[in-house]
């Protein structure tokens, strides 16, 4: 080890316990600064500043040993606690918190009617119960493997015996068209209104609409005349002009499909219709039964009334051999279940409460790539839980800062 000393005279010495080595005496040209010694409690080398200098308790700890030959200091034996920040992810704090607590303010303004659902996440798949007029996730729990009857009886018995403890009642359940749930619904709630998501029973009978005009796309290309490549021929003039009427009457199916199944139509978006559907009746009676679906589901008829219509329906279809085989949906049993809330005027015609957080779920996995095993869906959902939680809290703080900031 070696340290250097100046004395106030205006020459310098070197002293060093070393084997001497014989240094010239040379003129100091430096400013006088005040004696530097080495601190004892660090094994590094002191060093000579021309600046005043002092001790700093963060710098009067023992430093382990120097590794290597450029001193690395890789190990601190600093006497305070090392920083908890950033050890645990939020995910796992929020799991933690999904308790009884948490249920006691979730089901403390419970409006009686839910909504559940499946979501298919690889190979787990996260069952959901929320609230369909509070738009608050209730319970949830994190398979790995495809529900069967057997846990949806399991998970909706825990969510009973939840609502028997804290001395509520179920008044009425939105689902899909899963065919795994209507029995595990009569096992546990009993006779409970079951209501079917419309937007489900709807967008399958729109799907097969549109397979309709697509099948009839078909058939007008199939029957397109063949004609060579270049320039027609005098002789194949008449067979160019019917091929562009054709090929144009496909392209209009293809951009217009939508007036096939939307609800409300325009006066020039009926007009429009009328004309690609010029020469083909079966295309408007379709259009004309889309109609008399929809008005099924109009909230001044009860459900009676509504089966009723249903029936008349179902029997115009039956009548037309190539459009029955096109609209079977409208034999399926679960448009029954999707009139069901016509009867109640609480009840929600649509599952889009517990719909909402599974695609606020979906989106979070395009950027949070870790949510990936059963563990961390699990807690990223009682996350997302605490938050909604939070939200009403968050609203009225910011609300109060607007207020005192403007005055």
């Amino acid at each position: 080890m070696t340290w250097a000393i100046w004395p106030l005279t205006a020459r310098g010495i070197w002293l060093s316990p070393i084997r001497s080595i014989a240094v010239p005496v040379v003129a100091g040209t430096s400013t006088p600064t005040c004696q530097t010694w080495p601190p004892p409690t660090a094994s590094i080398p002191a060093v000579s500043s021309p600046w005043r200098c002092d001790w700093w308790s963060r710098t009067a700890c023992r430093i382990g040993r120097l590794p290597g030959t450029y001193g690395e200091t890789i190990v601190s034996s600093y006497l305070l606690p090392r920083s908890r920040t950033g050890w645990r992810r939020g995910e796992k704090r929020a799991a933690e918190r999904i308790t009884d607590d948490y249920l006691d303010e979730a089901l403390a303004d419970f409006s009686g009617y839910i909504a559940a659902d499946e979501l298919y996440d690889g190979p787990y798949c996260v069952l959901s119960i929320v609230d369909n007029h509070q738009f608050k996730r209730l319970i949830y729990e994190v398979l790995d493997h495809d529900p069967t009857e057997e846990d949806i009886t399991r998970f909706f018995t825990r969510f009973q015996d939840a609502l028997k403890t804290r001395g509520l009642s179920l008044q009425g359940i939105t689902t899909d068209g899963s065919p795994l749930y209507p029995s595990p619904i009569v096992k546990v709630f009993g006779s409970v209104r079951h209501q079917v998501c419309q937007f489900h029973v709807l967008a399958e009978l729109n799907k097969a609409v549109l397979k309709a005009v697509a099948r009839v796309r078909r058939q007008l290309k199939a029957s397109l005349p063949h004609i060579g490549r270049g320039r027609p021929s005098r002789a194949n003039r008449k067979l160019a002009a019917r091929k562009k009427r054709i090929e144009s009457r496909i392209a209009d199916l293809f951009d217009h499909r939508h007036l096939f199944v939307q609800h409300h139509l325009t006066q020039a978006q009926q007009n429009t219709l009328r004309r690609i559907t010029r020469g083909q009746p079966g295309l408007r009676i379709v259009r004309q039964i889309v109609d008399e679906a929809y008005r099924l589901f109009d909230r001044r008829c009860r459900t009676e009334t509504a089966v009723a219509k249903l029936a008349r329906l179902r029997r115009r279809v039956r009548r037309f051999k190539g459009i029955r085989q096109t609209l079977n949906k409208l034999f399926s049993p679960n448009l029954e279940k999707a009139l069901t809330f016509l009867d109640d005027s609480l009840l929600p015609a649509t599952s889009n409460a517990v719909e909402r957080g599974n695609r606020r779920h979906r989106k979070m996995q395009k950027t949070v790539y870790r949510v990936r095993t059963g563990l961390h869906i699990s807690q990223r959902i009682a996350l997302d839980m605490l938050r909604d939680a939070q939200a009403q809290g968050r609203w009225q703080t910011t609300q109060t800062l607007h207020y005192a900031r403007t005055g």
